[in-house]
């Protein structure tokens, strides 16, 4: 086979691995994972087998693109890139994003809603692997083919972005807009700093620092409930105005 139409191939085999990790992507909330990684209205955990399933999923995909395309690490940036600026500029993406986590905390619950000890291994581990696949898929091979159709750079952050948010379905009815806009927010400074250092582990940095910063800050794994459906708000609005007496109970409720 000529060589020319073997690489050809290779490319094209790419763009259809990569339309099947962003159907994965949105299919992250059937298997319990990324944002999903939480109890569901019903009380019920996510399942573990659904949870290792999808990462499995997703890495296994970016591995064989790294093996299949001619050039991943450079047209794809699917490589750390230059690693100084990769380290700062992945540590401040991650003091920004930890940042705006407490201060939303703050401004939203007046505290910090710790989660339990005991599910911050899980949060951890869904941290990285979500992260990883993010950005290997959209600020990684997705932003890399359409720099390399000839796109505009700054355009192809752009389009990388807005489909990587429209596939965290964050922006369906009835969730939250904090962490859509925290989400485009988050791709498209992955999508600078992929560009400026030419690899990926500066916006990976960055978006496990935020992911763990808001996890920890909100005791949320990334599906925040909207105004008055959190479970402060609704025990809230269960407690007896101060001041007034429970009939039968013989003492006013503090």
């Amino acid at each position: 086979m000529d060589e020319g139409l073997f690489r050809t191939v290779r490319e094209l085999i790419t763009v259809g691995l990569v339309l099947i990790l962003i159907m994965l992507r949105l299919d992250a909330e059937r298997f319990g994972a990324a944002e999903y990684d939480e109890a569901r209205q019903d009380g019920k955990a996510p399942s573990l087998r659904g949870r290792l399933a999808w990462y499995f999923l997703g890495i296994g995909l970016i591995v064989v693109i790294m093996v299949i395309h001619p050039d991943p690490r450079t047209l794809l940036f699917l490589g750390p890139g230059e690693r100084i600026p990769a380290l700062l500029g992945g540590l401040v993406f991650g003091v920004i994003g930890a940042a705006q986590a407490v201060v939303f905390a703050r401004i939203r619950y007046h505290h910090f809603r710790l989660p339990n000890v005991s599910s911050y291994p899980g949060a951890l581990i869904n941290a990285i692997a979500t992260a990883f696949i993010d950005e290997a898929t959209y600020r990684g091979v997705l932003f890399g083919l359409l720099i390399t159709a000839g796109v505009n750079p700054s355009a192809a952050n752009l389009v990388q972005a807005v489909i990587y948010t429209l596939s965290t379905r964050l922006g369906a009815r009835g969730r939250d807009r904090y962490m859509l806009v925290l989400t485009l927010l988050i791709a498209l400074a992955g999508g600078w700093l992929t560009y400026a250092t030419g690899g990926i582990a500066a916006a990976f940095l960055g978006h496990v620092i935020t992911r763990l910063a808001v996890f920890i800050c909100a005791g949320h794994a990334g599906q925040v409930a909207q105004r008055g459906r959190e479970a402060e708000d609704i025990e809230r609005r269960r407690r007896t105005t101060d001041g007034w007496r429970v009939i039968g109970s013989g003492k006013s409720q503090e």
